[in-house]
This record gives structure tokens, C-alpha cells and sequence, in this order.
């Protein structure tokens, strides 16, 4: 692009353009990763994120070159604190609770990286930039088995409250989900009450018991599931 650009000294060259696509391939792989778990915010949403983000560090540090003047200051920090802000409200809405499972946490943990990692690419550092993303893939990739091989995770037996509706073979339902994720069901008590019925179990498993419950809240005829402190089991 040679000393040509359009009608600004700087800030419009190879240098920058590298930097967006720095941010845009950065993005799409872990956008990508996210694409294949089919998860509510995939490949699109975090290219764009993590793209846009680097274009508003671009704009910040370099789109008002033309009104510096005596007495004229600008603070470039001011944006990037404003796309921190306005990434909040994209993961919030990735964020959603249903029958007191929470879903959707680490979709909007990566998102919110991802516009870390944009940021880091339009701000001149590649170096953050690109070990920020591999850590991001070692979190995914191998904190999960690890996690699982935690002597807690493993061998801590947890108890479970599942509320839901009689007759409908429900309960049948919720002993196969739970066998079929790999836990092992340790002790069952059921109380019935007008509306249907309540279920408390302990299991034990190698998986989390927060992904037990939300499996479980899928089931049709559960009304709610929840997690029961082994005091009050």
C-alpha cells in the first residue's frame, strides 16, 4: 500500500491489515472448536467478535490521528475498556437457566476471550494474542479428562433433588440418563406430594454432577432439578 491512504498519515497499512488477520484467523479456530460442540454461539459470532474487537483497538489508536491539535488529548484505553463492557452483554445473553440448570457458561467465557484475543491482535500483540488462544484450547482440550481423573470428581459420591410429574414414566427415565452418563446410583428416596413427586438419589461418577443435572432437567415431566447439600440429604 506503499505512503498511499485514504486521507490518514498512518494507521491504514500492511502493518494493520496483519493485524486484523491475526485476530480473524485466531477466531475462527476458536470459534471453530465451538462450531463442532454445537454450542448456541459457534464459527460466525466468535470471528466477528474477536475481528470486531481488533478493529476497535485500530480505530482507537489510530482513527483520530486528524483532530490532535495544541490542547487536544484522546485516551485509547477508554475503547478497549468499552468492548469489554459490550462483550458482557453478548455472553449474558448466551447465559441462560432452565429448570435450575445453568447452561451456556463456558460459550460465554470463550466469547468474552475471544474479544480478548481480538483486542490483543489490533493492539500490536501477537505474541498475547496467539498464547492466549492456545491456552484457550488447553483448557478445553485437556482440562476436561483432568477434571475427571480429580479424586473428588471420581470417588466423592453427590446427591441430587429432581422434582417431576407421576405417571408418565419419568422416574424410569431418570435412572437410564443417569446410568447412561456413567454414575452409579448409591441410594433413592421418593416423597409424593399432590402435584407429583420428589426425587432424591446420590450417585457417584466420573462426570460432573452439574452436567447429571442438567441432562435430567431435559426430561420430559421434570419440573425442576437441583443439588443437595450432603447435610441436608
Amino acid at each position: 500500500m506503499g505512503g498511499v491512504t485514504w486521507g490518514q498519515p498512518i494507521g491504514q497499512d500492511w502493518t494493520q491489515l496483519g493485524e486484523l488477520g491475526l485476530a480473524f484467523v485466531l477466531s475462527v479456530g476458536i470459534g471453530l472448536e465451538r462450531e463442532l460442540r454445537n454450542k448456541s454461539a459457534g464459527l460466525r459470532t466468535h470471528t466477528i467478535v474477536g475481528f470486531g474487537s481488533a478493529l476497535f483497538m485500530l480505530v482507537s489508536k489510530y482513527g483520530f490521528t486528524d483532530v490532535l491539535r495544541l490542547g487536544v488529548s484522546l485516551d485509547p484505553s477508554r475503547m478497549a475498556a468499552q468492548i469489554v463492557s459490550g462483550i458482557g452483554f453478548i455472553g449474558g445473553g448466551l447465559i441462560f437457566v432452565r429448570r435450575d440448570a445453568v447452561r451456556g457458561l463456558t460459550t460465554a467465557a470463550a466469547v468474552w476471550l475471544t474479544s480478548g484475543v481480538g483486542c490483543a491482535a489490533g493492539a500490536g500483540l501477537p505474541v498475547l494474542a496467539i498464547a492466549a488462544t492456545a491456552g484457550y484450547f488447553v483448557v478445553v482440550f485437556a482440562f476436561a479428562p483432568l477434571v475427571a481423573r480429580l479424586p473428588a470428581s471420581a470417588r466423592a459420591p453427590a446427591s441430587l433433588r429432581v422434582d417431576y410429574v407421576v405417571g408418565r414414566g419419568t422416574l424410569g427415565r431418570i435412572m437410564e440418563s443417569s446410568t447412561e452418563m456413567g454414575f452409579v446410583v448409591l441410594s433413592v428416596s421418593t416423597d409424593r406430594f399432590v402435584e407429583g413427586a420428589s426425587l432424591r438419589m446420590t450417585v457417584r461418577g466420573q462426570r460432573r454432577i452439574t452436567d447429571l443435572a442438567a441432562t435430567l432437567a431435559e426430561i420430559e415431566g421434570v419440573r425442576s432439578v437441583g443439588t443437595v447439600a450432603e447435610s441436608d440429604a
